[in-house]
């Protein structure tokens, strides 16, 4: 039987589909896989309705992770498409491996919350492995189990269960193609760990820090930068960046216990913009290269050398300075301050048209198109109810309209005195012309950047 074969104008339309497919693809794939890590040690940090507007407003970013189960972070996250990981606390770690302790948990951390709060992914403690706790060490995967399991007695299917890992899991990993976890490591905790991964469909999550890694040999390299790169002469390959190597000694290691096919998601990581004087590689220019290369490099949808066109969801530490955090460094990661000013651009604001790693001012908040100049005042976040109800009080009782934080008005809802005196706040520093101590309501008030407005409540500026 003779073949028959199409017209060359057919198969050049078929060519054509097969490419536009792949472009949809990729791009879909490749489209803000940014997520950010937002940590709460600290005194200075906004109330989190705020924080979840800015993300959702302000910011590409539809991905949060969480260090524990925050019930008014959950709130806020309501209804705003944005998911989120929350956290088994380490200390709550080994409690849970009773699958009584576990409902209880999923019952008071999820259930409530689930699924107006798009809660994406269950952390079964952080880091665990750091620590050197025996006894952690030896709970870890029972724990995950456990969550896993007591989620599926609440009937919740499409919640992930996982656990964070910092990079010191391996016995050595440069070549990144010799990587292997480490010994006793290997085949007691990671091969029933990762069979779990495997048979529920979660993540294994790492934590690369190239800023813990880097020596004055290979800076640039840890910061994207040019550089020479490091040859692997098993596989041929040259790294011309340590995050890219890192991610490798992962999947090396995987391979090597044969679970390539596992997914892997990069839980933290970031570079700190100010340290202690003379502390290496600590710099606002150092962090913009980092973080904005990273955002860049990760959106590629490129991958790795030996995970080529993979996009990798990637968490950076972290969205807020926190200023509890021990030593200059650690208080110094976030990509904003306490006031939602940009201590720096990693292009994850909207309408950002920039390319590469071009930054704001350092003392400068990040411009929004339609925004410049424009001013609110808001509560600080240490403030109190009663100062703040006694904030509202004076408003209101000046003459000030304050029908819309009245029932059935566009502000009413959330229906708290820290929303109600915010809107309070601002209307009366608007109406007295702006000035710096028309916001201080004895110091409970503080002057932002960021548009505090949120669906159809309308600050005046």
């Amino acid at each position: 039987m003779a073949t028959r074969f199409s017209s060359p104008a057919t198969l050049l339309f078929l060519f054509l589909f097969l490419v536009l497919l792949l472009l949809c693809h990729h791009r879909s794939a490749a489209d803000y896989p940014i997520g950010v890590n937002y940590g709460t040690v600290a005194d200075n940090l906004p109330p989190p309705e705020r924080v979840a507007a800015f993300i959702k407003q302000k910011t590409t970013i539809d991905k949060v992770k969480l260090f524990d189960a925050n019930p008014d972070i959950l709130r806020a996250f309501a209804n705003s498409d944005i998911s989120l990981t929350i956290s088994v606390t380490n200390g709550d770690l080994i409690a849970v491996c009773n699958p009584d302790v576990a409902q209880a948990w999923v019952a008071n951390n999820v259930v409530p919350f689930y699924p107006q709060t798009k809660i994406k992914r269950i952390a079964v403690g952080n880091e665990v492995l750091y620590w050197g706790d025996k006894n952690l060490r030896a709970h870890l995967v029972p724990a995950m189990k456990s969550i896993h399991s007591a989620l599926e007695f609440a009937g919740i299917s499409d919640i992930q269960v996982s656990t964070p890992h910092f990079m010191g899991i391996f016995s050595h990993s440069e070549p990144p193609s010799s990587a292997r976890f480490r010994r006793g490591y290997d085949r007691v905790i990671f091969a029933p760990m990762l069979e779990f991964h495997r048979q529920t469909g979660s993540p294994f999550m790492v934590c690369p820090y190239p800023f813990f890694g880097f020596t004055n040999r290979t800076l640039d390299y840890a910061l994207f930068k040019p550089n020479p790169g490091i040859f692997d002469n098993a596989t041929g390959f040259n790294y011309t960046n340590m995050f890219d190597a890192q991610m490798d000694a992962v999947y090396s290691a995987m391979k090597k216990l044969g679970y390539e096919d596992v997914d892997i998601v990069v839980a933290e990581t970031g570079w700190p913009s100010a340290g202690d004087p003379g502390q290496a590689g600590v710099s606002l220019e150092n962090a913009i290269s980092y973080n904005a290369n990273l955002v860049k490099h990760v959106n590629s949808g490129l991958g790795t050398p030996l995970m080529p066109n993979r996009t990798f969801e990637t968490y950076i530490f972290s969205l807020f300075n926190e200023n509890l955090k021990p030593g200059t460094s650690e208080q110094n990661f976030g990509l904003f301050r306490p006031d939602f000013s940009a201590v720096y651009d990693v292009h994850i604001l909207r309408n950002d048209q920039s390319v590469g790693p071009a930054p704001v001012s350092p003392t400068a908040p990040a411009p929004t198109a339609g925004d410049e100049d424009k001013k609110w005042c808001i509560p600080t976040a240490d403030a109190s109810d009663a100062a703040l109800q006694a904030n509202i009080d004076f408003v209101c009782g000046s003459g000030l309209d304050c029908k819309p934080i009245q029932d059935g008005g566009p502000c009413f809802e959330p229906n708290s005195v820290r929303s109600h005196a915010s809107y309070a706040m601002n209307a009366y520093y608007q109406s007295n012309g702006r000035n710096d101590y028309n916001c201080d309501f004895l110091n409970t008030g503080l002057i932002t950047t960021v548009d505090p407005s949120y669906n159809e409540c309308t600050y005046v500026a």
